[in-house]
């Protein structure tokens, strides 16, 4: 991974330049995994502006050891004070003992007041600058090895999936499903879920996110489940509707609005669309039908080490989408104290179009 890792670095470097200042600390750890391939629990990234620039990794003597498995030789790895937004800054940051006057960018959307206000303390003549999200912009466009990480999770959601639906649904609480579901994504090879698993039965599947219950899933009912696994610190993430038995027309119709609403969403995914435009397509179709109302959330959202990060399909997302993007489609309708249907595929942006990493199947299947 070290030398996709270096690449990273460099567009942060260069992105670190435009802005025209000395050095950015990275201190959220799910960017810090992105630009070192670092896994710990404490670490720290200093990126400095140019190609040849500052590339110092920190982390405390908890995991000096592991970091040196995991963070690749083009970064400077240092032991350092396990106050690593404190002192360990302080000792680190290249020429702040000398007095020198410097501009440190830093992610105002992680960084508290607090650690704020102990850097204006530690720093004589530094000049904190807000950055913004680099690291995040540059984490909405994933690379070719992030692509089959994520892929190679939805491979092995979609077989524990398969697992679970052989032993049925009719007759086992949610609870105990959604139990079976994250302990077949650990033995499919999961390292851990996304997040914990959805079953909603019945009226239960109005919620969007609706919690496992010790309720017995009945016959005839329509049964959402919305379930993920992580790989190599990447997520997936998949929804899909089954029936339990025979449904009536209304639960039927409202299943096949929202298959093709997600069909024409997904046929929309591609480069140049905003957000907001792929959105659109399948709210219109759930709007025409007489359920705008009941298709409360977005269509989707970006997915990769975070299970959800940009870029968004929404009403107000104005990101184009580009190629390397992963986002999910996922379109729903609930009808308070009846039933839900949510649809959601995985789907990669291509040159061309899309690939979707999901390979369940979408027509209504019916699970005894």
């Amino acid at each position: 991974m070290s030398t996709q890792t270096a690449t990273r670095a460099d567009r942060l470097a260069e992105a670190i330049a435009e802005r025209g200042t000395d050095v950015l600390v990275v201190s959220n750890l799910v960017d810090v995994r992105y630009l070192t391939g670092y896994s710990g629990s404490n670490g720290l990234a200093l990126v400095g502006p140019g190609a040849g620039g500052l590339r110092v990794f920190l982390t405390d003597f908890r995991y000096v050891t592991q970091a040196a498995a995991e963070v690749g030789p083009e970064w400077d790895r240092r032991p350092a004070s396990q106050e690593l937004m404190g002192q360990g800054l302080v000792d680190n940051l290249p020429g702040a003992a000398d007095g020198e006057r410097l501009r440190v960018a830093f992610d105002d959307v992680t960084v508290t007041v607090r650690q704020h206000a102990r850097w204006m303390e530690l720093f004589d003549r530094v000049e904190l600058v807000p950055a913004g999200g680099m690291v995040a912009r540059l984490r909405e466009v994933k690379d070719a090895d992030e692509v089959r990480q994520i892929r190679a999770a939805a491979e092995v959601a979609d077989a524990a999936m398969t697992e679970v639906l052989a032993r049925g649904l009719a007759g086992r609480t949610e609870r105990d499903v959604a139990l079976d579901l994250e302990i077949a994504m650990r033995r499919a090879g999961a390292e851990a879920v996304s997040f914990a698993p959805i079953v909603a039965s019945g009226a239960h599947g109005a919620l969007p996110h609706a919690q496992p219950r010790d309720v017995a899933i009945e016959a005839g009912q329509l049964v959402t489940i919305d379930w993920g696994a992580k790989l190599g610190g990447y997520c997936s993430d998949c929804t899909r509707t089954f029936s339990t038995g025979e449904i009536d027309d209304e639960a039927r119709d409202l299943y096949e609005l929202v298959r093709r609403a997600q069909w024409e969403a997904l046929a929309a995914v591609r480069p140049g669309p905003t957000g907001q435009e792929v959105d659109r397509v399948a709210r219109d179709i759930i709007g025409a039908a007489g359920h705008g109302e009941e298709f409360g959330h977005g269509l989707g959202h970006g997915v990769g080490l975070e299970i959800h990060e940009p870029p968004r399909l929404s009403k107000q997302s104005e990101t184009e989408l580009v190629a390397g993007m992963v986002v999910t489609v996922e379109p729903g309708v609930y009808v308070p104290g009846r039933h839900g249907v949510r649809i959601e595929d995985l789907v990669v942006v291509t040159e061309s179009a899309h690939d979707v990493l999901n390979t369940l199947p979408k027509d209504l299947q019916v699970v005894g």
